[in-house]
């Protein structure tokens, strides 16, 4: 890792509030609003994940309901991409692609607008933490349907006790997933 990396690796934890029994007792929540509020460290996070984009050759940004919105917006502007949101299911009008997939307890869908994404597109996955996997890996097969290729899944944050990685694996198919923190 770079010294200019690991700056801003720092700039983001120190930027990251840890807020303990929330949402339920036993849980330390990782409370990202403290990092959006600061100009500085948005601007780091969001010139990282657009030169992700870069190196991967995006053509285009897709961003994960809800946080993962806040981030790829940004990052499509800065990256001069498209912006593309994967919304819970009946969220979007008109024409869409649904994914369903597991949860730890149950299971839910997500969509896509189907005119949004076509053959030729080269589309980075973005989103705030990636813990079991389940919503980025149901994103990929999103992507896929509609003809696009995965140019790579990067996240804020990995909660790197969690099989989130070990389970995206087999569906990056070769494609890098960045994580700018593990914690």
């Amino acid at each position: 890792m770079t010294a200019e990396a690991q700056d801003t690796t720092e700039l983001l934890l120190s930027r990251i509030r840890d807020v303990p029994d929330y949402p339920k007792p036993g849980v330390l929540f990782k409370d990202i609003t403290p990092l959006l509020a600061d100009p500085e460290a948005f601007t780091a996070l969001t010139d990282t994940l657009a030169g992700l984009c870069g190196a991967h050759g995006a053509t285009k940004v897709v961003g994960l309901e809800a946080r993962g919105f806040i981030l790829a917006a940004p990052v499509a502007v800065r990256a001069g991409l498209g912006f593309i949101p994967v919304r819970k299911a009946g969220k979007l009008p008109g024409a869409t692609l649904r994914q369903a997939y597991e949860l730890e307890y149950g299971s839910a869908e997500i969509e896509v607008h189907a005119e949004d994404l076509a053959a030729g597109d080269r589309v980075m996955v973005i989103d705030d933490v990636l813990a079991t996997g389940g919503t980025a890996e149901a994103s990929i097969e999103l992507i896929r349907r509609a003809g696009a290729e995965v140019a790579g899944v990067a996240v804020l944050m990995e909660l790197g006790f969690l099989p989130g990685r070990a389970r995206l694996e087999p569906a990056l198919a070769g494609a890098p997933l960045t994580a700018l923190i593990t914690v």
